[in-house]
């Protein structure tokens, strides 16, 4: 019913599925792995199903002359598609898929380059120099956050500086800001410098890891 649905279907049509590698999952009698006793005696269906479609970004943006030539940004991968047999609360037994994300940068280089400068310890207030692409909007609002290498989200820094109020330098090459010592790890350890773009909302600079 579906595959013939996703021919007539416009909307349908761009949806993909895996394949149908596991045993029908309708209908059950409850809390067990029997197929439907009762009077009715319905048909074992694939009734409960995963369709995905990616709409990549450059779909809308190459109709209106941007990235013309850009592959596609998003892509995703299947990994898995099976039922659950074992779950015996309802008369449908549950499907999962897991999939696998990959999401391709809009810029190969980045908007702003960053390093530590000198030893990091928690003894002494610490040094960061950075430098913008001539482009790059920037605003008072910006900071580098200092990251443990294993950091998952923009929310785990371990500390950060604005990059206006804290800046003690600045010439037409690069700029400096200093953290305080007070904030910096006495435990040390390996860690990031990563830029945060408030107009952007979203990194767009990352230095190499270093050592505290």
């Amino acid at each position: 019913q579906l595959n013939m649905a996703k021919k007539k279907e416009a909307f349908l049509k761009e949806f993909k599925e895996g394949p149908l590698q596991f045993k029908p999952t309708y209908k059950f009698d409850l809390y067990s792995e029997v197929y439907d006793t009762s009077e009715k005696k319905r048909k074992p269906a694939w009734t409960d199903r995963i369709l995905w479609r990616v709409k990549n970004p450059c779909e809308v943006a190459s109709k209106e002359g941007e990235f013309p030539e850009e592959e596609h940004l998003i892509s995703v991968t299947l990994n898995n598609y099976v039922s659950h047999m074992s779950y015996g609360i309802s008369d449908h037994k549950p499907v999962t898929g897991t999939f696998k994300l990959e999401m391709k940068p809009l810029v190969s280089d980045p908007l702003v380059i960053l390093s530590p400068e000198g030893e990091w310890t928690a003894e002494h207030d610490v040094l960061i120099r950075y430098s913008a692409v001539p482009e790059f909007p920037s605003s008072a609002w910006d900071w580098i956050g200092l990251f443990q290498v294993t950091f998952r989200h923009v929310n785990d820094y371990v500390t950060y500086a604005w990059v206006e109020d804290d800046e003690i330098s600045s010439n037409k090459d690069s700029k400096q800001v200093y953290m305080s010592a007070s904030e910096i790890p006495k435990t040390g350890g390996e860690f990031l410098l990563c830029y945060y773009s408030n107009n952007l909302q979203s990194i767009v600079g990352i230095s190499e890891p270093f050592q505290v």
